[in-house]
């Protein structure tokens, strides 16, 4: 983000960094004093004096992926590499914003790639999961965007991305069905073939224990 504000806090010697646009916060949180009152609310009251400005830094939290330059993410750790079989990174969390109700939406995404000549370091597929989830997005973009990215920077034999999430603008609102899940897909290059694709669906299914 722009110009941010760092503001450090020692917790058990662990060091939290959060950054923040001040002149975001400001004009964010303006903003929700006068839906608070549009609301019926009184933002004056105690337990709401300071809710602007918290919900302000946490939708910057929650956006931060505009920030984020995912392909380049990829790039800081590419290996050459003479291994040709299918990499899988499953369970991988994903929390992310509905564009349409700015409700949450989380759940998993299982992410597999073939490389062709490069492999990356493995925390980086998490990564461009949360550069591209930390938007305000709809889960079939979410879904596209991930396996472009990885297709363009790493340019393998193919990539395979499956998401799997709970929405809260059906669970809470709506229709209300608490347990829906959406699943969402995207493939490329190998996995558009039946038999690499099913395999990469039974490996993501399949328990270790």
């Amino acid at each position: 983000m722009s110009n941010p504000t760092d503001f450090n806090e020692e917790l058990d010697g662990y060091k939290k960094i959060d950054q923040y646009n001040e002149q975001h916060v400001d004009r964010i949180a303006n903003h929700y004093t006068d839906i608070l009152e549009a609301l019926g609310e009184n933002p004056r009251r105690e337990g709401l004096i300071k809710t602007p400005e918290r919900v302000a830094k946490a939708l910057q939290f929650l956006t931060h992926g505009y920030d984020i330059d995912a392909a380049e993410v990829l790039r800081s750790a590419m290996f050459e590499e003479d291994y040709s079989q299918m990499v899988v990174v499953k369970d991988i969390e994903v929390y992310s914003m509905c564009e349409h109700h700015m409700l949450p939406f989380f759940g998993k995404a299982h992410i597999a790639y073939i490389p062709n000549g490069h492999i990356v370091g493995l925390s980086k597929i998490p990564r461009v999961v949360d550069a591209f989830a930390r938007r305000l997005q709809v889960q079939e973009r979410l879904t596209n965007e991930i396996r472009d990215c990885i297709q363009e920077t790493l340019n393998p034999a193919g990539v395979a991305v499956v998401i799997e999430c709970k929405h809260m603008c059906m669970a809470m609102r709506g229709v209300q069905k608490q347990n829906s899940v959406t699943t969402t897909s995207a493939f490329t290059g190998a996995f558009q073939n039946d038999v690499t694709r099913s395999e990469f669906l039974r490996l993501i299914t399949a328990s270790l224990d």
